[in-house]
């Protein structure tokens, strides 16, 4: 079973949005040994569920969610999920400090299963854009879908 953590700042945009998003992809493409939680770097708004513009855009978009309670990352999940999976640098910074390092390479940015490796996607607590962050986290996770069903380079298999 591959168990996934997506990370942000809060915890209310667009680490839940990943959360959703993943796995109604999986459901969708059937594919069953693959799950995904979410938590922040930071405690700004632990409690707090998803930001309402944020489940606007999941309603939208038809990507099915419930009520969450934000969380911090904390030490004790770096053995309990498979990979951390990072909107931004500043997310993988933190997430390895909480850690006190990454010595399975655990950590990764959501770019990395895109064709844009290495770059970030837009927090939209700031910018508003919740379409672009949107687009962004959906080819991200499409990407990480493909290679947990089918393992490094096969992200055009699905």
């Amino acid at each position: 079973m591959t168990k996934i953590l997506f990370i942000c700042h809060g915890n209310i945009c667009r680490s839940p949005m990943a959360e959703f998003i993943f796995n109604d992809i999986c459901k969708k493409r059937g594919i069953t040994d693959a799950f995904a939680e979410s938590a922040a770097t930071s405690r700004e708004e632990i409690g707090n569920d998803v930001y309402p513009p944020a489940k606007a855009k999941l309603r939208e978009k038809g990507i099915p969610f419930e009520r969450r309670y934000a969380r911090q990352a904390a030490p004790g999940d770096y053995s309990r999920y498979s990979l951390f999976v990072c909107m931004d640098r500043y997310n993988v910074k933190n997430l390895t400090r909480i850690f006190g390092g990454d010595p399975e390479g655990k950590i990764r940015l959501l770019s990395d299963f895109t064709r844009s490796p290495g770059s970030e996607i837009s927090d939209p607590w700031y910018s508003g854009d919740f379409e672009t962050a949107f687009r962004d986290i959906l080819e991200g996770c499409e990407g990480l879908a493909a290679y947990v069903a089918f393992g490094p380079h096969q992200e055009d298999r699905c």
